[in-house]
């Protein structure tokens, strides 16, 4: 985080704000985001199961090969072959889930109160993956937001960003004074704007 710190310090931010600022993203960051050693798990997980099913397709296509099979053993290769089928089938139902709760998730993370309640009105039969891309996900978060405008967070301007001008017992400035500038110009620009 190094190169956020020295962004932030080239940006005119005091290390205690740099500080406070890098400890707010720590916390938000574990809440949308899967660990890199829990994804590497899953993505070997899966790999792993890929070549499970390719060296079942490969045993049952060797056995269906063997001449003078009985009627037992290609018996017993129908039943292996449906289930080989019905595991690859359950495979990509469940990947497909995960892709989809995952899109939805991202779709709703910081504008909704309650992502769980949020992402339960998400009409998921309406949803179409389109390789990385979940088609028609938009649309019923915007609908949603028409139908349920009181499950989303208000757009809120940055908290640490004040607005432009001098504020101690007055209105302000409406025109803030140019960056860089001291406090001596700040303050005749504001007396200025008054007179």
């Amino acid at each position: 985080m190094d190169w956020l710190k020295a962004l932030l310090k080239a940006a005119g931010l005091d290390d205690a704000a740099i500080d406070a600022l890098i400890g707010d993203v720590n916390k938000e960051l574990p809440k949308h985001f899967i660990p890199k050693d829990k994804y590497n798990e899953a993505v070997e997980a899966k790999k792993k199961a890929e070549k499970d099913v390719t060296d079942r397709d490969t045993q049952i296509t060797e056995l269906g090969k063997t001449a003078g099979l009985s009627e037992e053993l290609k018996q017993q290769i129908a039943t292996l072959t449906a289930a080989n089928t019905a595991a690859a089938e359950q495979h990509a139902a469940e990947m497909k889930e995960l892709q989809l709760s995952n899109a939805i998730k991202s779709a709703l993370a910081g504008k909704v109160h309650d992502e769980g309640i949020a992402s339960g009105l998400v009409d998921r039969a309406k949803l179409v993956l389109d390789g990385d891309k979940v088609v028609g996900l938009d649309e019923q978060v915007t609908a949603l937001k028409t139908s349920h405008a009181f499950m989303f967070k208000e757009d809120k301007a940055d908290p640490n960003q004040k607005p432009p001008g001098f504020h101690v017992g007055g209105a302000g400035n409406s025109t803030p004074p140019a960056a860089g500038a001291s406090l001596k110009d700040a303050l005749a620009a504001h007396f200025q704007a008054k007179s």
